[in-house]
């Protein structure tokens, strides 16, 4: 077949077109553009052959119920780990291997799947799919070994366990954990360079430590020599770093004399605040620059599959080729099978400007963002009470008492009286004026409730989107049945139930975020904070890789060393832990015993307890005492990989997803598509919504397309309104994305595929350089200059340093520092 064998994600021939194509031939050009868009649509880099029994398969790769397949058998052989020893929940060996074969088959099955959409070459030069074969054979290999020794009573080690994330990362569904792995991979070069000059600081401070002190003959308050080998003050000046022993470590040598505390303070300086900021800024900067780089593959892959389509489809109409109508609508029916039609003439409407029959190649381009961008239907409605009761609802007095609702003032006198309310909240309520202001403070809100759906059309009041209207009325109603039910118990005089008073005191405090519903710029962050949550949640799979691992490990390591008893017991045995190596240790004394690792859940909160560094000395030194000290190289490990680099790659990253989504949200930005649909005269903007302008008799559903007269419309308030309601560009990298696209001109189609996979920070930094230069040469006007090669301008002398562009023996040169004379 044409195609066959060949990739279509990497490089694919256009067969060459008979005079009358067959249907079935143009039914498989249709399902291969398709493929491309749909590719395009949701960020997907899979290279598939191009027959058309490669392509069936790669919908059904594609599809849903797969996917959710996949992630249902991960979870399962990720959780495996609860049952199996160390377990929370034991369950024999047999089923737990049982499970995990299963799982290691569909793992299997799903690679074999993906195997027959990619051409060979491909497959078998992919990393992922290497790392996933040699997983699942390390896997079966650890299992008949340990099954074996354990069919003959020897306990051995369960090490493929500490390899289950890798089915996590290396599957095509979890691209963008394996973009944060590669984001850290390679900041790793940028950070380890400032991490061996931060160990050296340490070293040269742990020298000076063990010649000043050393000597001395001090003691710690546990009576043990103070800092007379040099692994202990490496491993307390470490330690320091973190201010978890601080200002303990230094008290010996205060307490001996005055002037040693410099010592200290110089080193909390150098190391604590110099270098751990440099950390950040170092992980922040090559994060960001990375991040950007993955952007801009993704935003040119996206434009290099959708010329990939539109070359299929395309027809010579005069001297441009074009898409036709009919196949454009086929073409969109197949990417979103369940679009609605007037939602499908709604996007045409977009695409086809000049109602021409055909769609050209700028606005094909566009097909995905379109199928990205959810309409949604407003229906302007009457309130039902101006139906039931007109003349009433349509008083003067009614309309009074509308318009004081919708005022601005009437939302800043329910803002003074939460500020109020909060004053009230911090008083003693056992005062009987206290209690009875609760009462009349959830009365005025209810009185505010009830104004609102008297003024506002209560379906729309209530819709799907109005968040805060839900939120603010079930806080309200909770708040009055728990007060309800909390004074009549009280007035029972039977009993007092402190449960119901916990709820009432709770939803008394939830009140008060009412104040976020009522000032603009705090819904503003917290819908921010909501829009780049899915966001935070994926970065959340990495964590959880990394804890897994280390979990793993530290089961295998120092499970059953440290066991938990009742507070109550006052045996010798509860005292130490049940390790006698703990008696008269911190870890004892402290009553760590329940910070142990005998299973995973366990292991996990231990690891949660280490990640916020406060104390981690402590349990270091504990698993040290009832191991080996180097045991303390575990921690040491934990807190470099989490502390240092996952910690400082999440501040990074949500820094980054808190400045874009936050700097939209601001400046309003609308993409180009979002205008088209403002433009045509059906469209409301979420703002409106929002700000209640039209909230007093409008209601949501699904994406719809009305042909009314737009203008007529707008003049009445009557019949259907669009709003944008778009989901997909709530993430980091879609944002990222939308904004690099906007720079990107839609007739450029961009540097080759294989171009595009080779791309480096720096590659892109000069291509992006040149297309500037290109295409906005007046911004750049009093920074180039035109020169030869060699020649000299202000003292500099000119070279490329960027790709050459312009006439042969020249080249555009930027002028990096342009001095005066």
């Amino acid at each position: 077949m044409p195609g066959a064998g060949r990739a279509a994600g990497v490089r694919r021939l256009r067969p060459q077109p008979s005079e009358e194509p067959p249907a079935q031939e143009e039914d498989q050009n249709l399902l291969l553009a398709a493929a491309y868009v749909s590719d395009a649509q949701y960020n997907r880099n899979v290279p598939f052959e191009t027959s058309p029994r490669a392509i069936r398969l790669y919908y059904f790769y594609n599809h849903w119920t797969m996917q959710v397949a996949i992630y249902f058998f991960i979870c399962v052989d990720l959780s495996l780990a609860l049952f199996e020893e160390p377990a929370l929940f034991p369950l024999p060996f047999l089923a737990t291997s049982l499970a995990e074969v299963l799982c290691l088959t569909a793992f299997f099955g799903r690679l074999v799947h993906f195997a027959k959409v990619t051409p060979q070459m491909v497959f078998w030069k992919d990393t992922k799919n290497i790392c996933i074969m040699v997983t699942i054979v390390l896997t079966l290999i650890d299992l008949i070994i340990y099954g074996s020794l354990e069919a003959v009573n020897v306990h051995s080690v369960r090490w493929s366990r500490a390899l289950r994330p890798v089915f996590l990362i290396n599957f095509p569904e979890s691209r963008q954990i394996r973009r944060t792995f590669r984001s850290i991979r390679n900041t790793l070069p940028d950070i380890l360079y400032v991490f061996l000059l931060f160990m050296f600081s340490v070293l040269m401070f742990s020298l000076m430590a063990l010649k000043l002190f050393g000597d001395r003959g001090l003691k710690t308050v546990e009576g043990l020599p103070y800092f007379t080998n040099i692994l202990d003050i490496v491993f307390e000046l470490y330690v320091l770093v973190t201010t978890a022993n601080s200002p303990d470590v230094m008290m010996p040598a205060y307490n001996f004399n005055w002037w040693y505390c410099l010592y200290f303070i110089t080193y909390t300086i150098i190391n604590t605040y110099i270098f751990m900021s440099v950390f950040l800024a170092v992980v922040y900067n090559n994060y960001r620059k990375h991040l950007k780089n993955e952007i801009r593959k993704l935003a040119y892959l996206k434009r290099h599959k959708m010329i990939e389509a539109f070359n299929i489809l395309k027809v010579k109409v005069g001297t441009e080729f074009v898409v036709m109508e009919a196949q454009w609508r086929r073409l969109a029916k197949v990417v979103a099978p369940h679009i609605s039609s007037p939602h499908l003439e709604l996007l045409l409407r977009i695409s086809d400007e000049g109602q021409k029959g055909h769609v050209d190649k700028v606005n094909f381009l566009r097909l995905a963002d379109l199928l990205n961008i959810q309409v949604v239907t407003i229906n302007i409605r009457r309130h039902p009470l101006e139906d039931w009761m007109p003349r009433v609802y349509r008083s003067s007095a009614s309309l009074l008492v509308q318009r004081m609702v919708q005022h601005r003032i009437f939302v800043w006198v329910y803002d003074v009286i939460i500020l109020i309310n909060a004053i009230f909240i911090a008083l003693d309520e056992r005062n009987p004026f206290i209690s009875y202001a609760e009462w009349l403070f959830l009365s005025l809100y209810i009185i505010e409730i009830l104004l609102k759906l008297y003024t506002y059309e209560p379906r729309a009041y209530f819709g799907r989107r109005q968040f805060w209207n839900w939120f603010d009325t079930l806080i309200i109603i909770a708040a009055l049945v728990a007060t309800v039910a909390n004074t009549t118990i009280q007035s029972a005089r039977k009993y007092n139930s402190q449960q119901i008073l916990d709820i009432v005191l709770i939803l008394r405090i939830l009140r008060l975020l009412r104040i976020i519903v009522s000032i603009q710029r705090f819904r503003v962050i917290v819908t921010t904070l909501i829009n780049i949550g899915p966001t935070i949640l994926t970065f959340g799979g990495l964590v959880l890789v990394v804890y897994y691992v280390f979990a793993i490990i530290g089961m295998e390591a120092f499970h059953g060393k440290v066991r938990f008893s009742d507070p109550n017991f006052t045996s010798p045995d509860a005292l130490v832990c049940g390790n006698p190596a703990l008696k008269d240790s911190a870890f004892a004394r402290d009553r760590y015993c329940k910070n142990n690792f005998n299973d995973l859940a366990s292991s996990f909160i231990v690891l949660m307890e280490l990640t916020v560094v406060n104390q981690w000395h402590i349990l270091a030194g504990g698993f040290a005492l009832v191991t080996h000290q180097a045991a303390k190289l575990y921690f040491i490990g934990f807190h470099i990989v989490v502390v240092i680099l996952i910690v400082n790659i999440f501040i990074a990253f949500i820094l980054e997803a808190f400045f874009v989504a936050y700097s939209l949200e601001k400046s309003e930005v609308e993409t180009a598509i979002e205008k088209k649909i403002q433009e045509l005269g059906v469209g409301i903007q979420e703002e409106e919504m929002q700000d209640g302008k039209l909230v007093d008799n409008v209601d949501a559903k699904d994406s719809g397309f009305s042909g009314d007269d737009g203008d007529n419309k707008r003049k009445d308030l009557k019949g259907l309104y669009f709003r944008i309601a778009s989901k997909k560009y709530r993430t980091v990298d879609a944002l990222l994305q939308q904004m690099f696209e906007s720079e990107i001109a839609p007739e450029e189609e961009g540097p080759s595929l294989d171009e595009i996979l080779n791309f480096s920070p720096g590659d892109l930094w000069k291509m992006m350089t040149i297309w500037n230069i290109q295409h906005d040469v007046k911004k750049f006007t009093p920074h180039i200059q035109m020169r030869k090669p060699g020649e000299t301008t202000h003292g500099y002398k000119t070279k490329c340093s960027v790709q050459h562009v312009g006439p042969p023996h020249s080249c555009l040169w930027l002028l990096h520092a342009r001095t005066a004379e």
